[in-house]
């Protein structure tokens, strides 16, 4: 079958074995120095140890593959212990995998080994019916829904992606610890995600730039006052992201089009994050600009490293 898995690039990887540990399915082995892939069945192609490689050796590929084996797996995870357990199963509800997180749960039923506490999937319920009646044939009017209007679609005419400035007067001073929680937005910009960015915006001139993972406004509840005051925003995930080397080429065309001050780099401490460092340091090279850098790191539970 032709599916999703992990690709390594022996030209770029030095053996480092940075990506071993967070692979706990167990797909990476380092053999004659050099991080390899040991077997197609134990990939599940979600990519959690792109993030920890710092030479960019790893990438996602779709090629014709054995099929993962969630079960197989689970007998190499359950003898890790019960936080490699948990962190499995979390992975697996953070991307949405339902069916490989079933299975995974009816082999510690099966082998009798105890679930630990974790974030679970969410349980929806079905939608209840539009009309609340089941309809009638031949009594038209009753429990038959009439056709909706058309709706176009969102993005048809959206106008979002278009570039402008917020003028938000002068700030002197940019604390990186706030002292209280900010009762206005310090946004400068928008929009704010690399993805719709016009590298030739004009806010980009002599700017200090914030770099940040996607996740961060969630968890640090200080980021308006202590990071975002005074700099123009630049937000994407490494990990989620598709076009990696479409988002390093046009931070290196924001780096060469104008003078840029400084640059704060944001992350969260989960491995895949790192990703953020890896794109910010392969555009300043291809722009062959150096940029004074701050990098910060954000735990899960809402503080700065």
């Amino acid at each position: 079958m032709k599916r999703k898995i992990i690709s390594i690039d022996d030209r770029k990887c030095t053996g480092c074995g940075q990506c071993i540990p967070d692979c706990p399915e167990g797909a990476l082995q380092l053999i004659e120095g050099k991080a390899r892939l040991v077997g197609d069945l134990f990939c599940d192609g979600l990519g959690a140890c792109i993030g920890t490689c710092p030479e960019g050796a790893i990438s996602i590929v779709e090629r014709e593959a054995v099929p993962y084996d969630e079960k197989t797996v689970m007998g190499t995870i359950a003898k890790q212990g019960t936080p490699v357990i948990k962190a499995h199963l979390e992975h697996l509800t953070g991307h949405g995998q339902t069916a490989f997180y079933n299975q995974a749960i009816e082999y510690l039923i099966e082998n009798d080994i105890a679930i630990p506490e974790h974030a679970a999937p969410e349980r929806k319920s079905p939608p209840a019916s539009p009309c609340g009646t089941h309809p009638v044939a031949g009594r038209m009017g009753e429990g038959v829904c009439p056709p909706a209007p058309h709706t176009p679609h969102p993005l048809a005419t959206c106008t979002g992606s278009a570039a402008h400035s917020i003028s938000r007067g002068s700030q002197q001073g940019i604390p990186h610890q706030p002292t209280g929680v900010t009762t206005g937005s310090e946004l400068r910009q928008w929009p704010v995600q690399l993805a719709l960015l016009n590298p030739a915006a004009p806010y980009f001139d002599n700017a200090d730039l914030l770099i940040s993972a996607d996740c961060v406004p969630f968890a640090y509840p200080g980021f308006h006052a202590g990071f975002l005051r005074g700099r123009i925003l630049i937000i994407f995930c490494p990990k989620l992201d598709s076009d990696i080397e479409g988002y390093i080429g046009k931070l290196a065309a924001i780096f060469t089009q104008h003078t840029i001050k400084s640059i704060t780099l944001l992350h969260m401490e989960v491995p895949c994050c790192g990703g953020v460092r890896y794109v910010v340091d392969k555009a300043l090279a291809k722009s062959g600009v150096t940029v004074p850098l701050d990098e910060k790191t954000v735990t899960i539970e809402g503080t700065v490293e």
